[in-house]
């Protein structure tokens, strides 16, 4: 079984940063891809970015291309989402999730297992 636990969100002004944390447990995942997803009130879960975990291939959403880096620590199984320049409509409740296929699509079918969420929230 895998345990998927999110940390680091909390409440940012308009253009500030914040960097979230997911930390992995329960069996290896040198063949998995690990995902960021978000859903905001009233709103369908949206695909933000994954990564492979063997390879470290990346893949982004375009509204956050370029502001938001994913990394992971294969040493501590711990996933991270850098968010920079942080805008009003990036408040959601985010959630890190881990797929048994290597680069998989961006519906959230394609994740077996999902965190409990942390709720970005940023003012203008």
């Amino acid at each position: 079984q895998v345990q998927l636990v999110e940390s680091g969100g909390g409440l940012v002004q308009a253009g500030g940063s914040l960097r979230l944390s997911c930390a992995a447990s329960g069996r290896t995942f040198s063949w998995y891809t690990m995902g960021w997803f978000r859903q905001a009130p009233g709103k369908e879960r949206e695909f933000v970015t994954w990564i492979t975990w063997s390879g470290g291939y990346t893949n982004y959403a375009d509204s956050v291309k370029g502001r938001f880096t994913i990394s992971r620590d294969m040493a501590k199984n711990t996933v991270y989402l850098q968010m920079n320049s942080l805008k009003p409509e990036d408040t959601a409740v985010y959630y890190c999730a881990a797929a048994n296929t290597v680069a998989p699509g961006r519906s959230p079918l394609f994740y077996q297992y999902w965190g409990q969420g942390t709720q970005v929230t940023v003012s203008s």
